[in-house]
């Protein structure tokens, strides 16, 4: 795979802030922060078009997925604060103005505003798309019938003899998944071994979608996931608009080829997967850097 790295190349004019001009020293410390790491995946794509197309989109839309993508794993999921200065590159985002931002999460969209207090809260979508906070504070819930109800609760049952300390079972509306992250490695595999044993059956008998993640496993009622999610966002966007989605795990794979109909798909993690988003960023610093130029336009392409 051809991976081709980016760098700023010359002075432009901030969207959003008439007038301001970089300077060419500011242009080289950004630079810096995006030679070595802002890889393009896609054969043919080109980064610099498409960050031009957004400085001059009418309509600008950031799908950002939080655990994992904003903010580093935790195993208490409570204390997963942002990376450092991410919330401020938001809210840098939020006063240029022109993007509506979207959180994407498995978590409840409750549990997301005391951890991103932003100047103007985003619209989140929760539990893979079954909530939806409005900025203005309505909920909208979905919820799964009575017998996919009695299904998840079986599931759990299933499980909770099985567990071992530091892992969890987590009850969602749609959903129950069993947690791990922090258990050593042995006792791991024997609890996704038992694990997946007990809930591959299920799914099939119940008509469940049994689904792995980073860190564990889940039951999900079908037909609400995240791709599902983002398919109805898409669909309300006007063609127009500039839209680029944000997400680490497998789960996201299904979202990425969803986004690449329309616009980009941006794989952010430490570490290098295969994967079918457009562009690799390495959190916090290349993260920062991306979200820098999105507030403020188009970029150059050097190969590398």
């Amino acid at each position: 795979m051809t991976l081709r790295r980016f760098i700023l190349g010359r002075a432009v004019h901030c969207t959003g802030q008439p007038g301001l001009l970089l300077t060419q020293n500011t242009l080289r410390r950004e630079a810096a922060h995006l030679r070595h790491h802002m890889d393009v995946l896609t054969p043919g794509f080109d980064l610099a078009r498409y960050l031009g197309t957004v400085a001059h989109a009418p309509e600008r839309v950031l799908l950002l997925d939080y655990d994992g993508t904003l903010a580093p794993f935790r195993i208490r999921p409570e204390f997963a604060a942002p990376y450092p200065r991410v919330r401020e590159a938001l809210n840098a985002i939020q006063r240029a103005g022109g993007t509506r931002i979207i959180i994407m999460s498995g978590r409840r969209a409750a549990e997301l505003p005391p951890l991103l207090p932003l100047r103007q809260r985003p619209e989140i979508w929760g539990l893979h798309g079954w909530e939806r906070l409005q900025p203005d504070g309505t909920m909208l819930v979905a919820r799964p019938r009575e017998h996919e109800r009695a299904a998840l609760e079986e599931a759990a049952a299933l499980l909770e003899p099985t567990l071992r300390a530091g892992s969890r079972i987590e009850r969602k509306p749609g959903s129950v998944a069993l947690h791990w992250r922090g258990v050593p490695a042995i006792a791991v595999a024997k609890l996704k071994a038992a694990a997946a044993a007990a809930w591959k059956a299920l799914a099939h008998d119940r008509g469940l979608d049994f689904v792995a993640f980073d860190g564990g496993l889940e039951l999900r009622v079908p037909g609400w996931n995240q791709q599902n999610a983002v398919r109805t966002l898409l669909r309300d966007i006007p063609e127009t608009a500039a839209i680029a989605y944000l997400g680490d795990d497998t789960t996201d794979e299904d979202v990425f080829e969803e986004v690449k109909t329309r616009g980009l798909a941006v794989l952010v993690r430490e570490r290098f997967r295969q994967t079918s988003a457009d562009v690799w960023l390495r959190p916090p610093r290349d993260l920062l850097a991306f979200l820098s130029h999105w507030r403020v336009g188009p970029v150059a392409a050097s190969s590398a």
